[in-house]
């Protein structure tokens, strides 16, 4: 008898063992489906968000090199700088191709796809127009008709190019609002089926446990809010990485200018310093730059626009050469300085001096913008100082200052960023406060 209890014991406790790991599978399975539905959303949407903005990045790159470049080699060519055989037009036009092809993988709107295709034409039409400037040199060296081609048809080709880029630019941009529209959907949609997943949880495990429910959402909240801040750091780097075109064409203008003036010295000086300028946006994909080269690029950028307002603007920079070697997120203080330019100097009758100065202060550091412009009044003053504070932009001007501020404390913590002093028909001063770290060269 004894032995037979035993047995219906040991029944009635694997039975009961059973029917809690089936309890629990029946808890856990919408939960499981729950977490596969969103990781596979997610990972869409990341998916997606990267496409466009590789193709973003792709794009700005050639629109920032090619025109300057190609109208250029063709010059040397018809002045005979350079033989057909020595040219890099072939390898300009070959890169060039290679891009607006490869682009063709990243975009899935029907307009984006007509305008690769505008530009594959006005690429066709630039090999036939050198074609012809060959032909021309073969036979007799017709320096005037390459000139009238060069003029009259290489130069507004290569314009029509990079306004096509730029427009498939702008509207790749309006393709990342809309999916930022559509991710806000679905993590609404998930928000609403976590909670209906969370209600069914919650009554089913009062009576097996309390911090089921909590075990069980922890992973997919924390998920869910790392991904969040991946897309808004994602968001940032895109604005980040795309130069102003008009800052691009008004330089352009006033290189051509200067050319047709016969001023060798400063058409040298300018395309010396976009070209650094250039350069050190770029910086070989890092995001993370030393002083001394970020330096480098607010100094090309000052030299520029020194050139355009050499009546109304001066600068000073003198950072110590003891800070040269701790890192800044790349162009970080040359929005500040653009910034102090239009917004200060411009403003202002009789122009102004900008002057970039830094500080050690021990665990930190301070780089401070300091322009004797038109400054702001208090009112102005508190709207700046709230927007950056509360994360919420609501005027276009202060949005560079805006991204540079969250750019910073996403990368190196909310202790840090930018603040701002004013006065009305006195200036302003912007100070960057940053931790003091030593880049991975000066480290090794």
């Amino acid at each position: 008898m004894r032995e037979f209890i035993k047995k219906r014991k040991g029944k009635a406790k694997s039975l009961l063992a059973t029917q809690i790991r089936i309890s629990y599978l029946v808890l856990l399975l919408p939960n499981i489906v729950f977490m596969l539905y969103a990781f596979y959303n997610l990972w869409l949407i990341n998916e997606r968000y990267n496409d466009m903005l590789n193709s973003v990045v792709v794009a700005s790159e050639f629109s920032l090199d090619f025109k300057e470049d190609f109208d250029y080699e063709t010059y040397l060519l018809i002045v005979g700088n350079v033989t057909p055989e020595r040219s890099r037009i072939p390898s300009l036009l070959a890169d060039a191709r290679g891009v607006v092809e490869g682009l063709d993988k990243y975009t899935d709107t029907e307009g984006n796809r007509q305008r690769l295709s505008s530009a594959l034409k006005y690429l066709n039409n630039l090999e036939g127009y050198i074609d012809k400037i060959k032909s021309n040199l073969e036979n007799g060296n017709r320096y005037e008709k390459n000139m009238l081609i060069w003029e009259n048809d290489v130069q507004i080709v290569t314009s029509l190019l990079q306004e096509t880029i730029n427009e498939y630019i702008y509207y790749e941009n309006k393709q990342i609002q809309s999916a930022q529209a559509t991710n806000r959907e679905i993590y609404l949609n998930t928000t609403k089926i976590s909670l209906a997943i969370f209600c069914f949880i919650l009554v089913a495990i009062i009576a097996v446990s309390v911090v089921g429910p909590l075990w069980i959402t922890r992973p997919i909240e924390e998920q869910v809010t790392r991904e969040q801040k991946q897309l808004r750091k994602a968001e940032f780097e895109l604005l980040q990485a795309q130069i102003n075109p008009h800052f691009l064409y008004n330089t352009l203008d006033a290189i051509v200018w200067s050319a047709e003036a016969g001023n060798q010295k400063q058409v040298v000086k300018m395309v010396g310093s976009l070209s650094d300028f250039f350069r050190s946006s770029l910086n070989k994909g890092k995001e993370i730059v030393s002083i001394r080269d970020e330096l480098q690029h607010v100094r090309s950028y000052l030299e520029i626009q020194q050139i355009r307002y050499q009546d109304i603007l001066s600068y000073e920079i003198a950072v110590p050469e003891s800070l040269f070697e701790y890192e800044i997120p790349k162009i970080t203080i040359q929005p500040i300085v653009e910034n102090a330019l239009y917004h200060g100097i411009k403003n202002k009758r009789g122009g102004g001096k900008i002057t970039v100065t830094g500080f050690d202060e021990g665990e930190t550091m301070l780089i401070r913008v300091t322009d004797d412009g038109m400054g702001m009044d208090d009112n102005r003053l508190k709207e700046v100082t709230e927007g950056l504070k509360n994360s919420n932009p609501e005027s276009k001007a202060i949005y560079g200052l805006y991204n540079v501020n969250e750019r910073i404390r996403l990368s190196l913590g909310e202790e840090y960023g930018i603040s701002i002093e004013s006065e009305y028909g006195k200036g302003s001063n912007v100070s960057i406060r940053l931790p003091k770290i030593l880049t991975t060269i000066v480290e090794k």
